[in-house]
């Protein structure tokens, strides 16, 4: 069911640029519009796919024309680590007027987060974003407090700085659909059976992130019993957008202030970033072993 498996591509076009896919994979076969029914044949996938029932695809008209959305991922998993980093650096990074949410006198979040998407309609990839935690749009109020209302919620905002992926057809269509940061790097990333380790260097080789991390006790999540959301506000075509994706934890665990993670920086271009944010004490650490997501088009803001 997962499609070709000896590396043959085929060329596909998005949004005036072609990109090689597999051939035989999701994206070959059903460009975005899956059947579901088939989907949930591949033994790959692993769990129901109710949650997906819930978003309908749709032919929406977008900057890049009309196309299915939303986007899913039948099957993921990923590491989130959130650093505190002193406000006036944070700032400093966003484009007026967003603001970094005040969690302490004088310090705001960024957050680092490793995905592997091993299912997805635009086939299997690898994908590191560094995000600055900013407030609700509309919302003036503390950041300590919005924090403790978004952690209650599950619901939360950040302004994504960078966004490198390892499939020509994922940074095409993340950056022509939704202008995000994103460009092709090397990444590897691995949630295994007692160990998170995780790789990223440039097309040309040269090192940037390096991860590693025992596995904390993972706990098993009634399925979309515990929904999060996370909305990233971006401009698209210079109007302020915000851009939701839903997941929905199967298999998990959270760490506060977690022990003998190693992050290593070594001088690429996501360690000059984080370096030039001042990341200083890691606070919290998520896991997600098995999830799924749904990424939904961008819709305007009318306030932030």
């Amino acid at each position: 069911m997962g499609g070709n498996t000896d590396g043959e591509t085929v060329l596909v076009e998005f949004g005036g640029q072609t990109a090689q896919v597999p051939k035989g994979g999701y994206y070959d076969r059903y460009r975005m519009n899956p059947n579901l029914d088939e989907v949930a044949q591949d033994p790959a996938v692993g769990t129901d796919l109710s949650f997906f029932q819930k978003f309908p695809k749709q032919l929406v008209n977008t900057r890049v024309g009309e196309i299915y959305a939303p986007n899913f991922y039948y099957r993921t998993n990923s590491v989130q680590l959130v650093f505190l980093a002193p406000l006036h650096r944070l700032q400093s990074a966003l484009p007026a007027p967003l603001k970094p949410l005040a969690v302490l006198p004088g310090y705001g979040l960024v957050v680092l987060t490793f995905y592997s998407y091993l299912v997805c309609d635009n086939d299997p990839y690898n994908e590191v974003s560094v995000a600055i935690a900013v407030g609700r749009p509309g919302d003036n109020s503390c950041g300590l407090r919005q924090l403790l209302a978004s952690s209650w919620n599950r619901t939360f905002y950040g302004h994504v700085l960078s966004l490198p992926v390892d499939t020509e057809i994922a940074m095409i269509r993340g950056v022509e659909a939704y202008q995000f940061p994103k460009w092709l790097a090397n990444i590897n990333f691995d949630v295994g059976h007692d160990r998170i380790t995780a790789t990223i260097q440039s097309c040309d080789g040269d090192h940037d992130l390096k991860l590693s991390a025992p596995l904390p006790d993972l706990k098993s999540t009634p399925s979309q019993s515990s929904i999060i959301t996370n909305n990233a506000i971006n401009k698209i075509d210079g109007t302020w957008s915000q851009v939701t994706v839903s997941t929905n934890p199967v298999l998990s665990a959270q760490c506060w202030f977690p022990r003998n993670v190693e992050l290593s920086k070594e001088g690429g271009q996501l360690s000059q970033l984080l370096d030039g944010l001042g990341m200083s004490t890691l606070i919290r650490m998520d896991v997600l072993k098995d999830a799924q997501m749904v990424l939904n088009v961008a819709t305007p803001l009318e306030k932030l």
